[in-house]
Formats: structure tokens, sequence, C-alpha cells
């Protein structure tokens, strides 16, 4: 059983970074919880690869790194408050 969450596409839309996962599902979460990709342009956002065997993402231009996991763990702690 493959235990990594590993990523498979990115998208953006006006609020939200949406990430799909290589077993279907769709991670979304709010861009405002990244400033450094809300302050970027769609060219740099759409500059992206994936890193660590797919479990992060990497923006070398604007020299950001974002791990999957993180964002689950983001979701999970925004629920809990």
């Amino acid at each position: 059983m493959n235990t990594l969450i590993s990523g498979k596409n990115v998208h953006f839309d006006d609020r939200y970074l949406h990430v799909e996962l290589e077993d279907g599902r769709i991670i979304s979460t709010p861009m405002s919880w990244y400033k450094t990709l809300q302050n970027s342009s769609l060219v740099q956002l759409k500059n992206y690869r994936f890193i660590c065997r797919g479990t992060g993402i990497e923006w070398t231009e604007l020299d950001y790194h974002l791990s999957i996991e993180s964002m689950l763990l983001s979701q999970m702690q925004k629920i809990a408050v």
C-alpha cells in the first residue's frame, strides 16, 4: 500500500490552490494561506514542479516549497480552532 500523499496536477483560481492527488482526490486550500503565491503572477504560479517523489511542490522562480501533507494538516488545524 502506498502511504505517500503525492500530487498529480496543480491549478489555481482566484481564491484557491487546488492539488489533484495521484489517487484522484483534490485538495483545495485558500490562496490567502500562501502570501508568496497569492502575490505572484499566473505565469509564475504555473511554473511549478513536483519534488520529493511527488509529495511536495516547488516554485523555483519564487524560491517557494510546499508540502502537500502540510496542506492537509493546515486544513485540520483550521477546523480544530
